[in-house]
């Protein structure tokens, strides 16, 4: 896997010009060390930091002099839906757009994310009817620089079992027959139907899988913790995924969903809003990442009036048990990755995460470590995620330093995305 991380790595970066560019700033953040380090001059040549302070500098480099501003690697968010905006009447879209439709607002929530200096997303399903793969397709897009955009690991559609929280159905309480879907949109019941799900968002080009393992909020069903896939429809999905090199990713609420999806083996759990200790335990045992997406808690009221009632009553309940959860897990030391669940958290907003998981008790630095090594380890790459000779060009700045304030992180002023700079403001 690493060879082709490589080969991959090589092929990108050759269709890159082969212009060397210097960023110089007042500093850089080394996130794994966790110091601030003076100064900053990093040489990149095509898609790739070359050098990090050398001795000398190309005749011939473009210099891109941000003064005293700090770079750091470019962010990372472990949960967007880049399809979907919570404008009025969201829950009808699937009814009433098309896949160009919501292919473009993906494409546009894209480059508003990338612009507010996150450079990689992890896109964890789409609502759409269709089964053509939107996210994928945004994905295709981005790597062959068609869009601005983040990279972008897709899911394509989320599985669930036939009226639960991923069945798109739900969120629209659409009579019976104007949506009953099947595996192929990921709604799937008992080993062989998962499998075959599994296997579909597979072969036209997911990258993660996710799975809904508990209720949802924002869905018509009862109680959002209730389980929904059994321990059994869960293992079978991330052993067909592991057999193709992918990891899995759990919406799990309820305590139940969340053991025994950590059980199956998942990569991450989303959410884990009703967490006991139990629970706790297990996720450190597993080595499992909690993506907590704990800013929306935050939020959500704002977006009541666009809302069913029961969804309402439902995020009124769940809003304390995960913000409740998400500060024992910090306090634990679980391992966190970070995620919005954008647009619950607007889109080119991502940043308030990081944020607010500071307010939940986390040092800035390992916020930040959430948003960059953590969520570059949940991928299982490392091309990305620090500031470092070999790795991606994804480097962002801010004017002043994180450590110190970290809502400064919601105002990136230097956006480059392998090389290409995307926002540079004087």
């Amino acid at each position: 896997m690493r060879t082709l991380i490589f080969i991959m790595l090589a092929f990108i970066c050759n269709a890159v010009p082969a212009q060397v560019k210097v960023i110089k700033a007042k500093a850089y953040l080394d996130v794994r060390e966790g110091k601030v380090i003076e100064p900053a001059v990093i040489v990149v040549e095509k898609c790739l930091i070359k050098s990090v302070n050398p001795k000398t500098i190309p005749d011939s480099a473009e210099i891109i002099d941000l003064g005293d501003q700090i770079l750091l690697p470019g962010l990372m968010d472990m949960h967007v839906h880049l399809e979907i905006n919570l404008d009025p009447g969201y829950s009808f879209q699937p009814v009433t757009e098309n896949v160009s439709d919501r292919t473009l607002r993906a494409a546009r929530n894209a480059k508003v994310t990338l612009l507010a200096g996150f450079t990689t997303v992890r896109d964890l399903g789409q609502t759409s009817p269709s089964p053509i793969l939107i996210d994928v397709a945004v994905s295709k897009a981005s790597d062959a620089g068609w869009i601005d955009a983040p990279r972008i690991i897709p899911c394509g559609h989320m599985l669930s079992i036939t009226g639960g929280h991923g069945d798109p159905s739900m969120h629209g309480g659409f009579a019976q027959g104007i949506m009953d879907l099947g595996p192929e949109n990921g709604v799937a019941d008992g080993i062989d139907e998962v499998v075959k799900a599994t296997r579909y968002q597979i072969k036209y080009g997911a990258k993660v899988i996710k799975i809904m393992a508990t209720a949802g909020v924002t869905s018509l069903e009862g109680s959002a913790g209730a389980e929904q896939y059994t321990y059994a429809e869960m293992k079978a999905i991330v052993d067909e995924a592991a057999m193709h090199g992918v990891k899995v990713a759990a919406h799990a609420h309820g305590t139940q969903g969340i053991i025994d999806a950590v059980n199956a083996g998942v990569a991450s759990i989303e959410h884990g809003s009703m967490l006991n200790d139990t629970a706790i335990a297990l996720i450190k045992e597993k080595g499992v990442y909690l993506v907590p997406t704990t800013a929306l808690t935050d939020l959500i009221s704002g977006s009541y009036s666009k809302m069913d009632p029961r969804i309402v009553e439902k995020a009124k309940y769940m809003t304390v048990l995960a913000q409740q959860s998400c500060i024992k897990a910090i306090k634990a030391g679980v391992k966190i990755a970070m995620g919005t669940d954008a647009p619950l958290v607007p889109h080119g907003k991502n940043a308030l995460e990081i944020s607010a998981l500071v307010r939940r008790g986390m040092q800035p630095i390992d916020a930040i470590r959430a948003a960059t090594i953590n969520a570059a380890d949940l991928l299982g790459v490392n091309d990305r995620g620090e500031i470092k000779p070999g790795l991606f060009a994804d480097i962002i700045a801010i004017k002043g330093n994180p450590l110190n304030k970290i809502e400064l992180l919601e105002n990136v002023q230097f956006v480059m995305k392998g090389g290409t700079v995307y926002k540079h403001e004087k």
